[in-house]
């Protein structure tokens, strides 16, 4: 069994139990239910920012510990000071360390797109996903049949969400569906857990025309984002790379400065 079937096989039993102490009825009390979702898609087009999701994961499978103890309020605040375009907050705890609890503190504390990141398996976890105050939510391919994938994107619209659908490999285009807002590809072989920002490059030209497109994992230097910016991605979600600084606030801060000044001396502007 390989890292990918691990953590669906964890997920369905989380799943499973999270319905029978949390049932849809009590979710759809949520406070966030009566607030309009922010469009992820309108802030990776804004021209005062760069596209930069800005990731909160305090662990993962291949690393481990990251950065266990990051206080999300400030943290979520001091990426959106940094020049970040949206939040990606992982609520998986088993593997990944976070909490529903995580996305909704970085929820009342900013105004920003706020993507849901966890292994969507079920349509009870879009609805949970509005309940705890996202903006978004992320369908990995990978895991899910095209009418999964069609499903939950229909389910995450009709509560005012948008979808990202992540790809990895070009068999997967296959269950691409048109009405799902960005197509994110992962640089990460999610079976493997290897990354090769090569993947991003090489699904720019198979992927049609008309779909926002994000980069996703192994984007470590500003340089990377300015060459995908050129193949047509609009964002570029980044976390480990930040995450594993003390403070990773001023990790991307520092990541958006010298990008600015990239694109300042490559483009003039």
């Amino acid at each position: 069994m390989n890292a990918l079937e691990k953590i669906v096989l964890e997920k369905r039993k989380q799943v499973l139990e999270e319905k029978q102490l949390f049932p849809v009825e009590l979710l759809e009390r949520s406070i966030y239910f009566k607030n309009e979702c922010v469009s992820l898609k309108k802030y990776l087009l804004r021209e005062d920012k760069n596209g930069i999701i800005a990731e909160i994961k305090k662990k993962s499978p291949v690393l481990g510990a990251i950065n266990p103890y990051v206080k999300v309020e400030k943290l979520s605040i001091g990426y959106m000071q940094a020049g970040a375009s949206a939040l990606s907050v992982l609520t998986d705890k088993k593997f990944f360390g976070g909490s529903n609890a995580d996305l909704t503190t970085a929820r009342k504390y900013n105004f920003c797109p706020i993507l849901r990141k966890d292994f969507v398996i079920d349509g009870y976890q879009v609805i949970e996903a509005r309940s705890i105050g996202a903006d978004a939510v992320l369908l990995i391919a990978a895991i899910l049949t095209r009418e999964e994938i069609k499903q939950f994107t229909d389910l995450a619209h009709i509560h005012g969400m948008e979808v990202i659908l992540e790809l990895h490999a070009e068999q997967e285009l296959e269950k691409l569906y048109d009405k799902v807002d960005v197509i994110g590809v992962n640089n990460r072989n999610l079976e493997t857990m290897q990354v090769d920002i090569a993947t991003s490059k090489a699904m720019a030209k198979r992927i049609p025309e008309g779909f926002m497109k994000i980069s996703e994992s192994g984007i470590e230097d500003p340089r990377i984002v300015l060459e995908l910016k050129q193949l047509g991605y609009n964002g570029f979600l980044i976390g480990s790379c930040f995450m594993k600084h003390p403070e990773p606030e001023k990790a991307c801060a520092a990541f958006i400065q010298q990008l600015n000044k990239l694109k300042k001396e490559t483009y003039g502007a």
